[in-house]
């Protein structure tokens, strides 16, 4: 199956209240949405307040008691970033505010799957928590919760996934997509929805006099923002203004050199300079490291780097999360060479499927989300893959694209085939899901089915959004220094993405699979632009004299302490013969 060809469409600028602004500037905010100068003001002062949240006083009042009254507290978190940075905030904010007895548990993801279940609480259990507080997880948790009710453990839930119809008979569940919250920043990772608990639990203390100013202190919560920017990159949420605060607040804490001594390891592990972060440099480095033990070992390890203050055991714990990355890679490579091969030999009636079903036998359940999401890239369709669970259970992990909500197409497949599926849940984007392995092959018919349904067929081929073209004046320095003071950018928020004809003067390879530019405006001939395209496509390019359609981002380069232009080349659209 070969790769879609790439359908070029200009984002519509609209109505915008932007004045003052440069003109390219507020073109591409409208684009986005943005319709006032304030929303892309990055000040702490304009995130929602925290009391639109439902059960955020009920969630407060019984974290304030469990810290004055020196109960036990039990963090339980999720295998991922968001629920690493989740709880290790958790745990830095609560002994913070006066907790002396709280502690974290992570479900093994081979051993316990994803969440609060009861078998997880009975492991909780030995350690005697009076008080459980979920991060990053728990809306779904109804069996899980009531065995911690039934062993006389309270639960406070803070999620940020949807609900199901059902909620959990937990004290407080506090979460912006509960039916009925007014809370406007209904895209908060689960470090965000942490965030704003603390930030309650603290003015409740206040309230109540807990800080004496000497041996409690009351803390500066927002010295922990570089977790939150971490965990809401990672987990690719929408960067709405309330997020993109959040994001940039805490980049701005890294960049200082005042974040934790883990993220700073991570960084610099990765080649990654902490003094000129970006949110891509936590998306794309610090959280597949992050991630890494979570897929192939335990998530302990990640949650530790972020809890330490020591900066050695911060490198060396990185360097661990740097080598369990790598090994990922490989095995990540190893299937997704495997189930390319297995694509291409899909067929159904004469023509490629809509949803891809994909397993191996000997794949990590680790890492098929990664396999779906990479194969969801190159095909532009829905894609599940799946490996073994147990001799009886395949677990399967899936990625969809614009225009198909996965889960709603799991839902398909279950109303239309009753106990074809175990157990299935998450978002519009990416899910999960069990079964039976003598399943698989009526799966693989239902899924593709499913998607034919509910897909329009002009959502197979890709869309590329650009900002439009660029006059031969726009191409300076200080444009592109203004586009980057608009970030973050990120999911929901795309950084600004523009397109025009060049002419190709030089080339040449970078390590064997990056190119370095020469072009020229066609429009401004006499004018020479330096540009890099990463990971390219060697046997697409032109000799030099082509004249190119590419897709590209205005960049600004650093070499050796000195910032230049640079065009960053995301696509070769079109060429034409010199």
């Amino acid at each position: 199956m070969s790769r879609p060809a790439l359908r070029l469409v200009r984002r519509p600028a609209g109505p915008a209240r932007l004045d003052g602004l440069p003109a390219l500037l507020a073109r591409v905010l409208a684009a986005r949405g943005v319709a006032d100068p304030a929303e892309v003001e990055h000040v702490l002062q304009r995130l929602p307040d925290f009391r639109a949240l439902l059960d955020i006083d009920v969630a407060s009042a019984r974290l304030a008691r469990a810290v004055t009254g020196d109960e036990p507290i039990l963090v339980v978190g999720d295998f991922d970033a968001d629920g690493a940075t989740s709880t290790a905030l958790a745990l830095r904010g609560l002994r913070a505010l006066g907790a002396r007895r709280v502690d974290y548990l992570v479900p093994n993801r081979f051993e316990f799957g994803y969440g609060l279940t009861p078998e997880i609480v009975e492991v909780a259990a030995q350690r005697r928590p009076a008080l459980i507080v979920t991060v990053d997880n728990g809306i779904a948790s109804l069996a899980g919760v009531a065995r911690a009710r039934a062993l006389g453990i309270d639960v406070i839930v803070t999620d940020h996934h949807l609900p199901g119809e059902a909620l959990p008979e937990a004290v407080a569940i506090v979460n912006p997509n509960r039916p009925g919250d007014p809370f406007p920043g209904k895209a908060l990772a689960g470090v965000g929805v942490l965030f704003y608990v603390l930030i309650a639990l603290r003015q409740r203390l206040r309230e109540d006099g807990w800080f004496d100013g000497a041996a409690r202190r009351e803390p500066n919560l927002a010295q922990w923002l570089d977790l939150v920017a971490l965990g809401t990159v990672a987990d690719v949420v929408p960067l709405d203004h309330g997020n993109r605060i959040l994001v940039e607040q805490g980049l701005r804490r890294i960049r200082a050199g005042r974040a934790c001594p883990g993220i700073l390891a991570l960084l610099r592990v990765a080649r990654r300079e902490p003094a000129r972060a970006v949110a891509s440099d936590l998306g794309f480095a610090v959280g597949p490291r992050l991630n890494a033990a979570g897929r192939l070992e335990d998530m302990s390890l990640g949650i530790e780097c972020l809890l330490t203050d020591d900066p050695g055991e911060a490198r060396r714990l990185a360097a661990e999360l740097d080598a369990l990355n790598q090994a990922r890679r490989e095995i990540e490579g190893d299937m997704q060479a495997q189930a390319e091969a297995a694509v291409r030999r899909l067929q159904l009636d004469g023509e490629p499927r809509w949803g891809l079903t994909l397993y191996r036998d000997d794949w990590h359940q680790g890492v098929v989300g990664l396999v779906a999401s990479r194969l969801r890239e190159r095909t532009h369709r829905p894609v599940v893959a799946f490996a073994r669970a147990d001799d009886k259970t395949l677990k399967g992990s899936g990625r969809s694209i614009p225009g198909l909500h996965l889960r709603d197409a799991l839902a398909w497949v279950d109303s239309h085939h009753p106990g074809l599926i175990e157990r299935f849940g998450g978002h519009a984007m990416a899910a999960g899901l069990s079964l039976p392995g003598d399943h698989l092959g009526d799966f693989e018919q239902a899924f593709d089915a499913a998607v034919r349904a509910l897909l329009d067929p002009e959502a197979l081929q890709p869309v590329l959004y650009s900002d439009g073209e660029l006059r031969p004046d726009d191409f300076r320095l200080d444009t592109a220094r203004a586009l980057r003071d608009l970030a973050p950018w990120g999911q929901g928020f795309p950084e600004p993405l523009f397109d025009g004809w060049f002419r190709l003067l030089d080339q040449r390879v970078l390590q064997e699979r990056h190119l370095r530019l020469q072009l020229a405006p066609r429009d401004a001939p006499d004018r020479r632009l330096a540009a890099i395209c990463f990971n390219a496509d060697l046997t697409a390019w032109p000799a030099p004299g082509a004249l190119v359609q590419l897709a590209y981002h205005l960049d600004v380069n650093w070499w050796r302490d000195s910032e230049s232009l640079q065009l960053r080349v995301a696509h070769l659209l079109a060429v034409q013969a010199g």
